[in-house]
C-alpha cells in the first residue's frame, strides 16, 4: 500500500466524492445533460467509478489502472461541465467563472492523476 500523502488525498477525495453520488444524488441528477439516458443509472455508475478509482489508488497492483480509469472517468465528467455552461437550470446559480474555471480544473486534475502512474 502506498502511503504518498498526496496520494492518500486523491484517493480520498475520489472516494468522497463518489460517495456524495449516493448520499445527495438529485444534486448530481440535475446536472445531467439531457441528451444522455438513464440518468440514475449514470449517477450510480459514475459515484461507484469514483470510488474504486479512488480505492485503487492504494494498492500498487492497482493504482496505475486506478489512474487510467480517473482520467478517463474525468474526460467523460467534460460532458457535465460543458451542459453546466450551457443550461441556467443546471448552473443551479453557480456563477459562469466558476463554472469556466471547472473546465480546466479537469485537465489539471487528469495530469495530477497521470503523474501518480509508476
Amino acid at each position: 500500500m502506498d502511503q504518498e500523502p498526496q496520494l492518500l488525498f486523491m484517493a480520498s477525495l475520489y472516494i468522497f466524492a463518489g460517495l456524495m453520488h449516493f448520499i445527495k444524488p438529485k444534486i448530481y441528477l440535475r446536472i445531467m445533460p439531457a441528451y444522455l439516458p438513464w440518468h440514475k443509472e449514470l449517477v450510480f455508475l459514475s459515484g461507484v467509478a469514483e470510488v474504486l478509482g479512488g480505492l485503487g489508488l492504494f494498492w500498487v497492483a492497482t493504482k496505475n489502472l486506478a489512474v487510467y480509469g480517473i482520467i478517463a472517468m474525468l474526460g467523460l465528467f467534460l460532458l457535465v461541465h460543458f451542459y453546466m455552461l450551457s443550461s441556467q437550470k443546471a448552473a443551479s446559480g453557480i456563477p459562469r467563472w466558476v463554472l469556466l474555471c471547472r473546465v480546466p480544473l479537469q485537465f489539471v486534475l487528469m495530469y495530477w492523476a497521470y503523474l501518480q502512474l509508476v
